[in-house]
């Protein structure tokens, strides 16, 4: 296989990247990256986490900027299994999907019996709110010290920096970003250290699955890699270019890749 892989230098202990078409991913499953988060709320160092899959890598191709993003990420956490296959195929045989549902699920329950304070940015009007709900009812003592749902054009630099100063306010100790990639990266990006929360974690559709807004595909599609399918089906008219264009490219890519005919190097 001619993946490569890289040391994230400020993790302790180092969590491998393997290279997906120039985009380190993160070589982990969902206690291991639990294990990462927490240790650095605790040290209370900025960093922010991409959740991506086959989307994220392919929209990266296309934007440099995304990429460098991605590869400047505390972690990138395979969310599809393409991603979590290749990690596997490259030699790291312990890595899981670590999907964007289940790792804020996962999160929210390991934090509750440490104390840490959540924000929920991102969604339409009552998303949050409603995520804020079900999250408290299904993990009680759960501490949600505030949600905002953006407008969907840009931020004024004077709305901006109000929000930063409400999030700071709230005490949060990670902020959960549900604005869809790449308008989520970017934003963690731009708002890390800034935001005296050490943690930003962007979930994408996490948001409206986890408030009953949109329906989840069953999980034996989510854990054979046919999860598109479902979600293709559920939203054709917003979704058709990302599987039908996007996956395609994505294995034709990865079958260069990993035949050595093209290389992809890591920013």
């Amino acid at each position: 296989m001619s993946t490569t892989a890289m040391r994230d230098r400020t993790d302790a202990p180092a969590i491998e990247r393997v290279n997906v078409l120039g985009v380190g991913v993160s070589a982990i499953d969902i206690p291991l990256a639990i294990a990462t988060i927490e240790g650095w709320i605790a040290a209370r160092e900025p960093r922010f986490v991409c959740v991506s899959g086959v989307h994220g890598v392919m929209e990266s191709q296309r934007d440099r900027a995304l990429r460098d993003i991605h590869n400047r990420a505390g972690l990138v956490t395979p969310d599809g299994m393409p991603l979590v296959w290749f990690s596997r195929l490259a030699g790291h045989a312990h890595v899981t999907r670590v999907y964007g549902p289940d790792l804020m699920e996962a999160v929210c329950r390991d934090a509750v019996t440490r104390g840490r304070r959540h924000f929920f940015y991102g969604g339409l009007p009552g998303v949050p709110e409603r995520l804020a709900e079900r999250l408290t009812a299904r993990f009680p003592g759960l501490q949600v010290v505030g949600t905002f749902s953006p407008p969907y054009r840009a931020l004024s630099p004077a709305e901006d920096q109000e929000i930063i100063e409400r999030i700071n306010a709230s005490g949060a100790d990670l902020v959960w970003v549900g604005l869809s990639t790449p308008k989520q990266e970017r934003w963690m990006a731009s708002h890390v250290g800034r935001l005296r929360a050490p943690v930003l974690i962007g979930v994408g559709a996490a948001f409206d699955f986890l408030s009953g807004a949109k329906r989840q595909a069953p999980r034996w599609m989510q854990r054979s890699g046919l999860e598109w399918c479902f979600r293709l089906a559920s939203e054709p008219r917003r979704l058709w270019r990302r599987y039908l264009v996007n996956n395609p490219v994505f294995v034709w890519n990865v079958l260069l890749q990993a035949m050595r005919i093209r290389r992809y190097e890591l920013s």
